[in-house]
């Protein structure tokens, strides 16, 4: 199997460029939904980069799976993103209202700092790959 760890990375790093992009153009939901697929992108990169594959969109899962512990504060973070998955997107992921009208700065703020966390972690240890 050809080693696709690259190209994760490089798609995870091009969705944070889409979430702060969305972010700065007041598209908070899609904000807080590009934070959370960099951060799954990336940590599944660090799941090829050692050799094993990853499946499932749960950023905390992806971590926990990993086979050196994550900081438990970096699965925190991963939990705040992995909220985001569906109700950031679909219009019955909240009691009411469109999902833009749930989201602004203090949630896109909040998703892409998650989501630069997790991605400092997994830089360094795909630096020591």
């Amino acid at each position: 199997m050809a080693q696709r760890s690259q190209d994760w990375w490089s798609q995870a790093q091009r969705d944070l460029e889409t979430a702060a992009e969305n972010r700065e153009n007041g598209r908070h939901e899609w904000a807080c939904f590009a934070a959370h697929q960099a951060a799954e992108k990336a940590v599944k990169a660090l799941h090829l980069a050692l050799g094993q594959e990853a499946w499932g969109h749960v950023v905390a899962r992806l971590l926990a799976d990993l086979p050196t512990s994550a900081p438990a504060e970096l699965v925190d973070s991963a939990k705040v993103l992995d909220n985001f998955y569906v109700p950031a997107r679909y219009p019955n992921g909240h009691a009411e209202g469109a999902p833009f009208e749930h989201y602004g700065p203090i949630q896109s703020e909040l998703a892409l700092s998650h989501a630069r966390h997790i991605f400092s972690f997994v830089d360094q240890a795909l630096a020591e790959c």
